[in-house]
């Protein structure tokens, strides 16, 4: 298949304020595209508008979005292509997680977390597939090491990432025929909020030391990635060494893999 060039494309992003949100719409509009931006803060969704604006491109759309709002997410489409007239890229970014040992965490907790991970994407993909089918268009979903792996004390976070990978792994193949693509990207740590502002097990602020597995990657480095991918319209794309070596290790010693990952990560059960 040939190259996605993004010059003039338009891409929405969601959870677009912070963290790799924001980096991903800097990469995008690096590439040419035209950005789209929600995000349920609308302020940090502007500041990064302006960013975009000062390097000489277009001006970004801004629009309040909850992804856990099936109205909110229709909005936001209709608005992009009332601006645009046309969606070419998806970017299923917004995410939360919770910290915490699954005995002691909430259900609500566990609900809130696949709420948004995983309802999030399938109600703003739900929005978007006519407008992408329509561009041979293309869905991009921000997946993590806990997509393929299991994660002490995250198993609602792991399950949503699980989730997102059953749900469109099998989506793409009902896309085929309507030329649309979907790559799941699976990045190790990165250095973003995501984690600091994780849940705890009843739903407060978690306030125990996270654990780190591996060196905190850069939100800039992972979006090049991640848009580098897309362009060669991979299927799935691993980013750091850790998301590498968990992949593999996982695959061939589970077991290993298990006690490894269980030693590094056991303060987070405290």
């Amino acid at each position: 298949m040939r190259r996605r060039s993004f010059a003039g494309a338009t891409v929405v992003v969601s959870g677009a304020g912070g963290g790799l949100g924001r980096a991903l719409a800097l990469s995008f509009a690096s590439a040419g595209a035209r950005l789209v931006l929600l995000d349920r803060d609308e302020a940090t969704a502007t500041r990064v508008a302006g960013e975009i604006a000062a390097f000489g491109r277009e001006a970004a759309l801004v629009c309040h979005c909850d992804v856990t709002d099936e109205a909110a997410c229709d909005a936001a489409v209709a608005a992009a292509e009332a601006r645009f007239g046309r969606i070419d890229v998806l970017v299923n970014n917004a995410g939360i997680t919770h910290r915490s040992a699954f005995e002691a965490t909430r259900s609500d907790v566990l609900r809130r977390v696949m709420d948004v991970n995983l309802f999030g994407a399938v109600n703003l993909t739900r929005a978007a597939l006519p407008a992408l089918k329509r561009r041979h268009g293309l869905i991009v979903v921000i997946s993590s090491v806990a997509g393929y792996t299991p994660l002490l004390a995250r198993t609602g976070y792991a399950a949503s990432k699980h989730a997102l990978h059953g749900l469109f792994s099998s989506l793409r193949t009902e896309l085929a025929a309507d030329g649309v693509g979907v790559m799941l990207a699976c990045p190790s740590f990165t250095a973003t909020d995501i984690d600091r502002h994780a849940l705890g097990a009843t739903g407060e602020p978690a306030t125990h030391a996270q654990v780190v597995i591996g060196r905190r990657l850069s939100p800039q480095a992972v979006a090049d990635r991640i848009v580098h991918a897309a362009a060669r319209n991979r299927r799935l794309v691993l980013i750091g060494r850790t998301a590498h070596v968990a992949w593999w290790l996982h695959r061939l010693a589970p077991a290993l893999y298990e006690r490894l990952m269980s030693r590094r990560m056991r303060a987070e059960m405290r």
